[in-house]
């Protein structure tokens, strides 16, 4: 099985370079993120004629996340089931192939000390008590999506820069640690122990060009599929060329 996650920063914008993309590396399970579409504006039709399956939460301008996958989506859940009242799209899950998926988009937070950021705080505590509540790290279950956390200082182009801030700092690593603690590996750090491969770069200053990236899209997986994993990378070539995303997607290999 071959999952991918990707923050596409708008459907709409990125469509046919979405569709180019599936069709030249077809993986069996793709996690979106930052769709900013509402239900009736995502391109289902166009997807579902492409052979995929779909299943989304969606919310207009921002946010967004759907899982697309080539074999039905079984027992779909849209938002955290715990209760509060949050109107933003970031979660979807549904099982394929016996494999539980979760496609995510955890909040930015703006900055420290803000509403955002404590809401930031609040959310990643909010997923980690639903994967105590809802499932078992004994069970196939693949956690993917644009974590705005930098996992390890080699993981950015210059951590000292980006101490201090919403994506690298010891609260936010501490809520990304409880995740792993549940039960989760890293697949990419695990194949990439030095550090890397980047998953975004900003629009600005040639950040791309001079490779000034940080690696925040992650595929966490429970120990059992994470032993299966043969290759792990991002795909460097998707933010290239005309209006790519901020960020490239990232692919694991889970052989059978």
């Amino acid at each position: 099985m071959v999952v991918a996650t990707w923050n596409v920063n708008s459907v709409k914008a990125r469509l046919e370079r979405l569709r180019a993309w599936l069709a030249a590396h077809s993986p069996d399970v793709l996690c979106l993120q930052e769709l900013k579409s509402t239900a009736e504006t995502f391109p289902v039709l166009e997807l579902e004629a492409d052979g995929w399956h779909v299943a989304g939460a969606y919310q207009p301008t921002y946010n967004g996340v759907a899982i697309l996958s080539r074999q039905p989506l079984q027992d779909v859940l849209v938002g955290l089931p715990d209760g509060e009242d949050d109107p933003q799209a970031r979660l979807v899950e549904a099982t394929v192939g016996g494999v539980r998926v979760i496609s995510a988009y955890v909040p930015n937070g703006q900055e420290p000390g803000s509403e955002k950021y404590a809401y930031k705080l609040r959310w990643l505590d909010r997923l980690a008590a639903h994967l105590r509540a809802r499932h078992r790290p004994d069970r196939p279950l693949v956690l993917c999506g644009d974590f705005n956390i930098v996992p390890r200082d080699s993981d950015a182009h210059d951590a000292a820069a980006w101490t201090g801030t919403v994506l690298l700092n010891p609260e936010v690593r501490a809520r990304l640690q409880a995740l792993l603690d549940w039960g989760l590996v890293d697949v990419v750090a695990a194949r990439h122990p030095d550090g890397g491969p980047f998953s975004w770069w900003d629009y600005r200053m040639l950040a791309f060009p001079k490779n000034l990236g940080l690696r925040i899209d992650l595929v966490l997986a429970t120990p059992g599929l994470a032993a299966r994993c043969t290759d792990a990378r991002t795909d460097r070539d998707q933010r290239k060329g005309e209006k790519p995303s901020d960020h490239a997607p990232v692919l694991a290999t889970l052989e059978d």
